[in-house]
């Protein structure tokens, strides 16, 4: 299938719909629910999925389906901004390496970067928001630190391999700066990379959160969390399924539908993989 001149596989056109579906049910989120999430109804509690409540109801009588909704949107909204820190932040890092190679920023912020892959994602971010306390803006902080050396990481590597390029030689020679030739040659070339990797952190940024708040430490009552919905689930798996099986549906979706995305624009991005699309 073609997107313009763009060539694109039919699993980014899948991975597309599933996230255009879950971002769209974000967005109307701020605008309208079916039920509200913050009003209980003991007497509408454990409701099986019907007509009235699609998704059934949970232990307080809360609708899922409103539910899921707003989560959607503290899901993506920690995952984005966490994203949004770890490539501002990390792509100009790996950048500055790049270009001082083999000098002591080069060394430092890849002594940094081990330092942060030293800990699994997950075990460092609980550490983090345990530390600052539970919450949103917290998780957010957390995921995004990770994010850094990430982006750091792929930016430095992609670069280097740039700074050797005849272009690249012949902007020196008129006399550019190195932090002009970053970010007039250098990080044009790479943003294929950068954006691809952007989409798979998007998609462990809402793992991560979900995560966090089936621990306890991210979004905090009354904001409706997929995590949180699993955890209050667990002891009722066997007499309302429905409250864990749609939140874990939902999170299944997201991810798998941004790990499609992100494969089709790699194929897509990719001249050496165009021939095979």
């Amino acid at each position: 299938m073609r997107l313009g001149s763009v060539r694109v596989s039919s699993g980014f056109v899948v991975g597309a719909v599933l996230t255009v579906l879950f971002v769209g049910a974000a967005a109307l989120s701020y605008a309208w629910t079916p039920w509200s999430t913050e009003g209980l109804s003991i007497a509408s509690r454990l409701r099986p999925p019907g007509g009235e409540h699609w998704f059934g109801t949970d232990h307080f009588g809360r609708d899922i389906f409103s539910m899921i909704m707003v989560g959607a949107r503290t899901s993506i909204t920690v995952a984005l901004v966490a994203v949004a820190i770890g490539a501002g932040i990390g792509v100009p890092l790996g950048l500055a390496a790049a270009a001082g190679r083999g000098g002591w920023l080069d060394e430092l912020v890849m002594r940094f970067n081990d330092l942060v892959f030293a800990f699994p994602a997950l075990i460092l971010a609980i550490l983090i928001t345990a530390s600052l306390g539970p919450g949103a803006v917290n998780a957010i902080l957390a995921i995004g630190i990770f994010n850094i050396p990430v982006f750091a990481r792929l930016t430095r590597g992609a670069a280097l391999s740039l700074w050797a390029r005849e272009y690249i030689l012949a902007a020196r020679a008129a006399g550019k700066g190195a932090a002009r030739i970053s970010f007039e040659h250098i990080l044009p070339n790479t943003a294929n990379l950068l954006i691809v990797q952007a989409t798979i952190q998007f998609s462990l940024g809402i793992l991560a959160e979900v995560g966090l708040s089936y621990v306890g430490l991210g979004a905090q009552p009354p904001t409706p969390s997929w995590g949180r919905m699993l955890a209050e689930a667990q002891t009722m798996i066997y007499v309302a399924p429905w409250f864990a099986i749609f939140p874990g549906l939902a999170v299944a979706l997201t991810v798998l539908g941004l790990n499609l995305m992100g494969d089709g624009l790699r194929d897509a991005l990719d001249p050496r993989l165009k021939g095979r699309a």
